[in-house]
């Protein structure tokens, strides 16, 4: 059994680390100081422009297949990648990616939809949440009726992310009631914002927001559909099932700097002349969080191994995205209190990350399904406890 890393995944990872080291956080402070004055910290030509210059380090399309000039790495090179990513808090991404479910897109909907996306020319919104479903994503309520040649989109989703900013969303709408959305009853749209619906900004605690999206008789040829007609639910779990893995990938690299924030104030900071990393319960602070992320990263790590392996991931990805969320959540708190009243403060990213993470404990399954998901796979007998060395 080898835990180490191959020389190729280390020299990937390293030079991940070195261009977020020296393109992305010397924007740290500039994102900080527009933040406190109430300004976009970065805006979507910076963030092109940052995903250009890596593109120039060979940084492009993580995920995106070579044949659409993507890199194509594996599971467990990108979530060490989204972990590299972490580290800075300004909210960066490499380029060249596009939702992977459009991959399932016809030929045109490629030209039209995929391809533009991947090189930035156009922004996309994955679109299934809706007031009344959230978790249980199976209860979707907007309709799309057939008309013609055309399907009439009427209801509204919520908490859509990017959203505000998309010029086309991916859009799972009931097509057939009587069926319901797990049996084959929802459709997958492809729908550009010039056909009329809106979108309207939630504000939230974090930082930015998404997006409530309104269709009020929006109409959307039959060429738009994503796959085929009764596969949007399909289409929608896919989806969501990657950001069990590099959610919690990206949670790694939050923890990671922070804690080195932290274990840097208890080696400085002195209180009653001595420095406060002689204090036991500093110290168990940060053995508690060094413990967890440790625990986390190896969850992570093996998830997405089993989707390189070509095995079912959904029980190892929750596992990951359940332990990876809390950790993350719990080992900002305690860099929070080792810092006291200047990590409550905006002059620091702290409280940011304070605000940022908590959100990772709901978006793309709460910690809530995950566990429904975990024990449902051991009680009804489709997996075996100790996985895949059982």
């Amino acid at each position: 059994m080898d835990f180490g890393l191959s020389d190729e995944e280390r020299a990937i990872r390293d030079t991940a680390r070195d261009f977020i080291a020296k393109e992305v956080m010397p924007l740290e402070q500039e994102l900080l100081r527009r933040e406190r004055a109430h300004q976009p910290g970065l805006e979507r030509s910076e963030l092109r422009e940052l995903q250009l210059k890596a593109r120039k380090f060979g940084f492009w399309g993580l995920a995106t297949p070579q044949e659409y000039g993507g890199m194509d790495l594996p599971a467990v090179v990108q979530s060490l990648i989204w972990t590299e990513i972490g580290r800075s808090y300004v909210p960066f991404r490499f380029g060249g990616e596009a939702d992977n479910i459009l991959f399932h897109a016809t030929e045109e909907q490629k030209r039209e939809f995929l391809l533009p996306t991947i090189e930035g020319e156009r922004s996309s919104c994955f679109a299934i949440t809706e007031p009344g479903a959230g978790s249980d994503a199976a209860n979707i309520r907007l309709s799309a009726r057939r008309d013609g040649d055309d399907w009439i989109l009427n209801g509204e989703k919520t908490f859509i992310t990017g959203g505000n900013d998309a010029d086309f969303a991916i859009v799972i709408a009931v097509t057939d009631p009587e069926r319901g959305a797990r049996q084959g009853g929802a459709t997958a749209f492809l729908v550009d914002r010039a056909m009329g619906w809106r979108s309207e900004f939630i504000p939230t605690m974090g930082e930015g927001g998404p997006a409530s999206l309104i269709f009020d008789d929006v109409r959307v040829p039959h060429r738009n559909i994503l796959g085929e007609v009764g596969q949007g639910f399909t289409l929608g779990m896919e989806w969501i099932g990657k950001g069990r893995y590099t959610i919690p990938s990206h949670a790694v690299g939050i923890a990671e700097r922070a804690l080195r924030m932290a274990i840097e104030q208890a080696n400085t900071r002195e209180t009653f002349g001595a420095k406060i990393g002689t204090n036991q319960a500093i110290q168990w602070m940060i053995a508690d969080s060094e413990t967890e992320m440790e625990a986390a990263r190896w969850l992570i790590l093996r998830a997405a191994w089993t989707v390189d392996q070509g095995l079912d991931p959904r029980h190892a990805s929750s596992m990951a995205k359940l332990y990876g969320a809390g950790m993350v959540n719990r080992v900002v708190d305690r860099v929070l209190q080792i810092h006291g009243g200047m990590g409550y403060t905006r002059e620091l990213p702290i409280e940011r990350w304070y605000r940022q993470v908590r959100l990772y404990r709901i978006f793309e399954g709460t910690d809530e399904m995950q566990r429904l998901i975990i024990a449902r796979d051991l009680l009804r007998g489709y997996t075996k406890l100790g996985g895949h060395l059982a």
